[in-house]
């Protein structure tokens, strides 16, 4: 039989599962957190809000948003490396 032995691959993606499970896992308790110690806070008065103008900022949950996505590609990118090896990864385009 050619190609990966599957129990080693299985096994392997089980890991990765694992991994994304827990990032996900602490991602929530993050995102309790910062909304606990929203509602604890006190809100300031921005100085776009005492002017009158719009924030010119972008949402947090957005910019984690994007810092998520990049992570998953990166951990992805990763995962195909080790399941279909590098040469996928190092072959010319002109092969």
């Amino acid at each position: 039989m050619k190609g990966y032995n599957k129990d080693e691959v299985d096994k392997f993606l089980d890991t990765v599962i694992q991994d994304y499970e827990a990032f996900q896992d602490r991602v929530e308790e993050l995102e309790q957190e910062v909304e606990r110690l929203k509602k604890k806070a006190p809100q300031p008065v921005s100085r776009a809000q005492s002017t009158n103008e719009e924030p010119n900022e972008q949402p947090a949950a957005r910019v984690a948003g994007g810092n998520t996505n990049y992570d998953i590609l990166k951990r992805l990118s990763n995962l195909e490396k080790e399941v279909f090896g590098r040469k996928l990864h190092d072959q010319d385009p002109e092969d």
